[in-house]
């Protein structure tokens, strides 16, 4: 399985048994603390592998960091964060590799394993089938807060509190139950992401905008112009195939497309178990919730949004 699929990783047969996940993703710095942006940057990267319902075995730092204008105990705090979100992972750190850049960069290429015959991917949802997202929206917006000096300090505790929260609970609750279609909701926004589900899947798919659960003070900071410019190229990249209700808030609808960092696991699964599952997850901490449903056959795949 390769780039031919859009899927989060690439998945390559060993044998009968073992498939090895393979990913990588790195990030600019998306909070004051060095240590919590390692944390960050370390659990997104991980967050591939279970989107494609495996386990993280190892994996190596992607460092680009300047030398000359920035002291080297900030470079140690973040990889100590991301150490310590591997160690969680159950994953080991087995190497890496860094470079002298104007940008400072972190992140990680991750190795994990998965059985062939249960791979998860972001195709085969089937009509009737209800859409479960496991972490709330919003972190574009409250990261923009965060750059522009207007965040509270309890906002951000809540915004890096999602962002370094790993989805391994919430993909090991999904696999005690036939899931359909798995994907993680990252730059392209749930929308986005949702979109691909039904391009692969070929289905018409429905997003209930009210059910959506949102970071605290998302909403504030969108109504004082705290929206990300990827928000927008989101809604550009979606527009063709997804319709909007119209009396859906302008502030919601920018909350649907909000691009995220370490965002939740979206994925689809029987109405029978759905209840089961989500509640299952919230007695984990884990803030899932039923957000829509698989419509019937479509020629491409397509949104509706209400």
């Amino acid at each position: 399985m390769g780039l031919e699929t859009g899927d989060d990783a690439g998945v390559f047969r060993i044998n009968d048994t073992t498939a090895l996940i393979q990913t990588l993703d790195f990030l600019t710095p998306v909070t004051n603390s060095p240590y919590e942006f390692g944390q960050v940057a370390a659990a997104n990267a991980l967050s591939d592998v279970y989107a494609m319902g495996g386990v993280p075995l190892t994996a190596m730092n992607i460092v680009c960091f300047p030398e000359e204008d920035l002291d080297e105990a900030i470079l140690q705090e973040t990889l100590q964060g991301g150490i310590d979100k591997i160690e969680e992972a159950g994953a080991t750190l087995v190497g890496g590799h860094s470079v002298n850049d104007p940008e400072f960069k972190y992140g990680l290429s991750v190795t994990g394993l998965v059985h062939p015959d249960r791979v998860l991917t972001n195709r085969g949802a089937r009509t009737d089938e209800v859409l479960i997202l496991t972490k709330p929206v919003g972190v574009g917006i409250l990261a923009t807060a965060v750059k522009g000096k207007l965040a509270s300090d309890s906002h951000i505790r809540g915004l890096v509190s999602t962002m370094i929260q790993l989805n391994k609970i919430a993909c090991e609750i999904l696999l005690d139950y036939p899931v359909s279609a798995c994907t993680d909701v990252t730059g392209f926004g749930l929308v986005g992401h949702l979109l691909e589900m039904a391009r692969g899947s070929k289905k018409t798919m429905h997003l209930f905008s009210d059910k959506v659960p949102v970071i605290e003070g998302a909403k504030e900071y969108a109504m004082i112009g705290m929206v990300p410019a990827g928000t927008f190229r989101n809604r550009s990249f979606c527009k063709k195939d997804t319709t909007m209700d119209k009396g859906i808030d302008p502030i919601v609808q920018d909350l649907m497309f909000d691009p995220q960092t370490s965002g939740g696991l979206l994925f689809s699964i029987g109405s029978n178990n759905a209840k089961a599952c989500v509640e299952r997850m919230n007695q984990r901490g884990i803030a899932a919730a039923i957000v829509g449903t698989v419509g019937q056959d479509h020629s491409c795949g397509n949104l509706v949004v209400t």
